[in-house]
């Protein structure tokens, strides 16, 4: 009983106090206590009473600290900020009462259960914000499930809180102008010992451009891409889980704080981060598996087929149990899977309900790893780890011994990479596409699904046929004759009469693909080899992944670009965009950019030296193109008009790392054979020169006269 427990325990503290009391002794003191507590809870346990047990009941409160007259916090970038408590309710008291009464038995006590809500405003710092990130009460992650909170920015403009309002009335209720602040509405505080926690917030907040040159990104950034294209339920609208055992569930697609799918978290960071933004380019990847075209299939993939998810993994009717799985590095997947077809529709649907433009970017991510023991068609030992799909050929590169490159059987090697699957194999089931057609992995039965996958989510605003395949649009079967080109020209048809004419359909090419092909063979000959696809009825703009260089930057003092500053010179960048490597000169060797011996662009036969300039993006555009065959142009122009089709920039950007801008092309990644640093780098971290190179491209090409 308690009484006999508490007794011998008050005995014990009382013994362990020592001394005595008016001649009586600790011990006898603490049992007496002891006993007499243990009787009153025996009695009210036991059923000796109909007391009523209270639970929860707060007797004081203890609020997090306020001050009057204490600094307004100025923040750039990102911090964590504690904040200050300028506003709150009383606390309002909730009672649940259960138990009570009984059945042939000692009666049950009646239980009430106390809990507690406040409504409460935290000033965070000057405004204007960007967002806020993650949040810690207690200094532990706060989960926003079943939170309201409502974020004020600290606009100049913002309007009193409406909670605030309703209790103080709109007359007196301050809208904190200037002051980026958040209100808690009907706050659960039980969990924290029936008080206001102590929070902490991750703040963003944009810095004011000190250049007067430089423009703010934020509100000139109209598309962004969605990336990594990868993820099984990456794109999924819906929680989504995998069930491990009994009453153990993992979430696959909730890895945040707020415990909201990650894409909606990603988009709504979106439209916190870039305001202008309305236009999304939706990256969805399947895995090529050669780099040999004729042998190189493209199928979708999973990171493991044993155990399905809450939403079954389904992509072009393959089922998780029959795909394949992604290449493991360490024992984990080296990518994250395909995109489940439910997903996409659902991240497709959402972004058309937010009101943007949904470019649908098919892409291809080559699972070729170390030790893969294939036959490299440019002549290693082997084919190369986690190339670029440029790099996909023909089964023996251009130039190297026994090429079919520029001979017959080169259009019969395109046509295996690209298959025989046919609008009329693909069926539209509500929100899912059914496919009845041959058992390829080919590259037409990629394109052709996702254009039926879009139509079935509700239509897009632009689809891309493809993008970068550089090495396959330039392989030939007769001197100007580039079957994949012609490929590609039919497959535009065929998801023209998929998606209809509302669609804006496009190819994406590599910034060193887009203008020409100069082989390397000493015939001389100048290629148009891509003017039949953009010429074409069914194209509607012209795509360049722009990478191109904006700087020839070295550390050592006396180097040839010394003249300016430094390299985070905004007339410097802008100067190298219609100017500099790739216009006006270029490197005929790594030896000669050591030694920044530059050779002028020019054109000794014909006056045009802007035929060799991919750089130059306004003479291209804006002239007719002729072929020259052996150097000699040829008598009439290519199927390209001038100022022909709007050109857009379907990807654009600079690594974050030092001199970015030297090589904006390249990217770190120890797996990929592609790993690599921009010229000259140090490898160091730089986000500065990564804000530079868009602050000159935006600002630049959105000027009236270059736009």
């Amino acid at each position: 009983m308690a009484t006999v427990v508490l007794a011998g325990v008050g005995a014990a503290i009382g013994g362990s106090v020592g001394g005595a009391i008016l001649g009586v002794s600790g011990v006898v003191i603490g049992k007496f206590i002891g006993a007499t507590i243990g009787s009153v809870i025996d009695q009210r346990l036991m059923g000796g009473g109909s007391q009523t047990v209270e639970t929860g009941k707060l007797r004081n409160f203890r609020i997090m600290g306020a001050s009057e007259g204490a600094p307004v916090p100025r923040v750039y970038g990102k911090m964590r900020v504690p904040g200050q408590m300028i506003w709150t309710t009383r606390y309002k008291e909730h009672v649940k009462t259960s138990g009570g009464g009984g059945k042939g038995g000692p009666s049950q006590p009646e239980v009430e259960t106390y809990t507690y809500t406040v409504s409460v405003a935290i000033a965070l710092c000057e405004g204007e914000i960007t967002r806020i990130g993650r949040i810690w009460a207690d200094g532990k992650p706060f989960s926003l499930k079943g939170v309201t909170m409502r974020v004020y920015n600290g606009t100049e403009d913002q309007e009193p809180d409406p909670v605030i309002a309703a209790i103080e009335g709109l007359e007196n209720a301050p809208a904190y102008r200037g002051t980026a602040y958040v209100v808690f509405e009907n706050l659960k505080i039980t969990r924290y010992g029936n008080r206001i926690p102590q929070f902490s917030f991750e703040v963003y907040r944009r810095a004011a451009a000190e250049d007067p040159k430089a423009i703010d990104t934020t509100k000139v950034i109209r598309g962004v891409a969605l990336v990594p294209g990868t993820g099984e339920y990456s794109l999924a609208t819906e929680k989504v889980k995998f069930k491990e055992g009994k009453g153990v569930n993992r979430k696959a697609n909730v890895n945040n704080d707020a415990g909201k799918p990650d894409v909606e978290v990603s988009l709504e960071q979106l439209d916190a981060e870039l305001p202008a933004c309305d236009a999304v380019s939706l990256v969805v990847s399947w895995f090529g598996t050669d780099l040999r075209c004729d042998t190189c299939e493209i199928e979708p993939r999973v990171e493991q087929n044993q155990t399905d998810a809450s939403m079954p993994w389904v992509v072009s009717g393959l089922e998780r149990v029959l795909a394949n799985e992604v290449s493991q590095v360490d024992g984990r997947p080296g990518f994250g899977g395909t995109p489940t077809d439910a997903s996409v529709v659902q991240s497709i649907q959402k972004m058309n309900a937010d009101g943007k433009d949904v470019m649908f970017y098919p892409f291809i991510l080559m699972d070729i790893r170390a030790g893969n023991g294939l036959s490299d068609p440019y002549g290693g030992g082997e084919q190369p780890a986690v190339p670029w799909r440029g790099r996909i050929t023909a089964s023996v590169a251009p130039g190297q011994p026994g090429s079919p490159d520029n001979s017959a059987a080169m259009a019969s090697e395109i046509a295996d990479f690209f298959g025989t699957a046919d609008v009329s194999d693909f069926t539209i089931n509500g929100s899912s596409v059914e496919y009845t057609g041959p058992a390829e992995w080919s590259y037409r039965r990629f394109i052709l699904h996702y254009a039926h996958l879009c139509a079935a989510a509700g239509g897009v605003s632009a689809f891309c046929i493809g993008s970068e395949m550089r090495g396959l649009t330039t392989l030939r079967d007769g001197t100007v004759s580039f079957p994949a080109v012609q490929a590609m020209v039919q497959l535009a048809a065929d998801v023209r009469s998929v998606l209809g004419s509302g669609v804006k359909i496009g190819y994406a090419a590599d910034w060193s693909e887009y203008f020409g092909y100069h082989p390397q063979d000493g015939s001389g000959d100048v290629l148009y080899h891509l003017d039949d696809l953009w010429a074409d009825a069914n194209i509607d703009f012209v795509g360049i992944d722009n990478y191109m260089p904006l700087s020839d930057w070295r550390d050592h003092s006396g180097h040839a670009d010394a003249e300016w500053a430094t390299i985070y010179d905004l007339d410097y960048l802008r100067s190298n965009i219609e100017g500099g490597e790739g216009y006006d000169w270029y490197y005929a060797s790594s030896e000669a950019r050591d030694a920044q011996a530059r050779a002028p662009i020019t054109d000794g036969a014909y006056g045009d030296p802007w035929v060799f300039r991919y750089k130059d993006i306004r003479n291209w555009w804006g002239r007719p193109h002729w072929n020259r065959v052996g150097g000699v142009r040829d008598a009439s122009a290519t199927a390209w008009s001038a100022f022909g089709k709007p050109i857009w920039f379907t990807e654009l950007g600079c690594p974050a790392v030092d001199k970015g801008t030297n090589q904006p092309n390249v990217f770190v990644d120890p797996q990929s054979s592609e790993n690599a640093l921009p010229y000259y780098s140090n490898g160091g971290q730089d986000e500065f020169i990564q804000t530079r190179y868009l602050q000159a491209m935006l600002g630049y090409w959105n000027e009236a006269e270059n736009n």
